[in-house]
């Protein structure tokens, strides 16, 4: 059977993996659009900061994927995909047939409109050449912007700032974190992240990129204007979906997906032998664009492909992780219920314990006696047994009002 992937992402080589494992005489080719083989993308702030070398950040040496059976291609961008012919067309014009495909094209940058966002010195972290781009031009510079305090802006910004760089986090949100944190733990993290000498602006909207040919400075719409020899947009992804919307699959946000990770054609006629997975595919209305559910995708993906109709995917526990100097961050499951809807506040149970001056908040969420979210700063030692708890459904009302308490053993409470 051959298996053709689109995309050496993480979700394109797990993939790759799970189908040579489930059958080893399995023809599987991988064509990646970059010139390098996989690499741990969340690491390029460390790479950014120098505590990493380039070599570190490959997940594999080259001579794993044909030691396996992979035939990896790196730096091949496929052009068009013809599902009737069950082949692909890449950009030189060689054609690639297929029995079974992967969608595994990832995502892009988004930036907001945004006056001068073409001039020197404005970049996005999405690749290891943005990463090169950003570590050189950094050298020219002795202040930077990050337009964006999510996760990837909160972890470049201090990779910058370890660097030498004077850093400001510009935040349209109220707060840091809005996916991730409630107002609440989103002050202690701000206060932990100023202590240590970064700059943070949130509800502010930028609205243009000043200077000559290149940054010097950003305007924000209230008028302030910030120094800023490098501008950092980490504003969030938008799924790449050109290839599979110009061959006539359905796309949404991303390529939609059944619970077998098959695609459909515009239609809503199902496709058996094209699969999506990763940030390039939405699941029941949702693209996760996160690491964890990127890879049981590709886990199922890659059985059904072998194997149709063996596995399911059934959605994942959103669980995301920022770790920066003197900040430790894990968001669990449905963490920011206010949000949900006008009757949260009845229906969920919100326990929340803080130390503003320790840098310490953790709050766990409650509904009919299950734990089904969680935030925890500078509280790792709960993450695994809640997330534990969650997963199994535990029922803990019994212990409700002792859950935070410092010598509380939540593995006792574990099936």
């Amino acid at each position: 059977m051959k298996h053709v992937i689109v995309g050496s992402g993480v979700a394109g080589v797990t993939a790759a993996q799970g189908i040579v494992r489930a059958d080893p005489s399995a023809e599987v080719h991988v064509f990646g659009a970059e010139p390098y083989p996989y690499y741990r993308r969340p690491l390029l702030w460390e790479f950014i900061a120098g505590q990493l070398e380039q070599d570190a950040l490959y997940f594999r040496a080259s001579d794993w994927y044909a030691g396996r059976g992979i035939n990896l291609r790196t730096g091949v961008q496929v052009a068009v995909l013809t599902s009737s012919d069950h082949c692909l067309t890449l950009v030189d014009g060689e054609t690639v047939l297929y029995e079974r495909l992967l969608l595994a094209t990832g995502a892009r940058p988004f930036i907001p409109p945004c006056e001068g966002t073409d001039k020197e010195g404005v970049f996005t972290l999405r690749t290891l050449d943005d990463a090169l781009a950003i570590k050189a031009y950094m050298q020219k510079v002795s202040t930077a912007v990050v337009i964006g305090g999510g996760l990837l802006g909160l972890e470049t910004a201090r990779a910058l700032q370890t660097a030498g760089l004077d850093v400001t986090v510009v935040e349209f949100f109220p707060y840091l974190l809005p996916r991730q944190l409630d107002a609440e733990g989103a002050q202690v993290l701000q206060s932990l992240l100023e202590a240590q000498g970064l700059h943070v602006l949130c509800e502010s909207a930028t609205e243009a990129v000043l200077g000559d040919k290149r940054a010097d400075y950003i305007r924000l719409k209230d008028k302030r204007v910030v120094n800023a020899g490098l501008v950092l947009f980490s504003t969030g992804i938008r799924s790449e979906v050109t290839l599979a919307q110009a061959a006539g699959l359905e796309v949404n946000h991303g390529i939609v997906v059944d619970e077998q990770l098959r695609v459909r054609r515009a239609d809503g006629r199902p496709i058996s032998d094209i699969f999506a997975v990763g940030d390039a595919a939405e699941f029941e209305g949702r693209v996760y664009g996160i690491i964890p559910p990127a890879i049981e995708q590709a886990r199922v993906a890659a059985a059904n492909m072998v194997a149709p109709g063996s596995a399911t995917y059934t959605g994942t526990l959103p669980s995301t992780t920022l770790k920066v100097a003197g900040a430790e961050l894990t968001s669990l499951g449905e963490c920011l219920v206010e949000a949900d809807s006008e009757h949260a506040e009845d229906e969920y149970t919100q326990l929340r314990h803080v130390d503003l001056l320790a840098g310490y908040y953790s709050k766990l969420v409650l509904h009919e006696g299950h734990i089904v979210g969680a935030i925890l700063l500078n509280d790792k030692e709960r993450v695994r047994p809640v997330a534990q708890l969650i997963k199994q459904g535990v029922d803990v009302s019994a212990y409700a009002n002792r859950l935070l308490d410092d010598d509380f053993d939540l593995k006792s409470l574990l099936l």
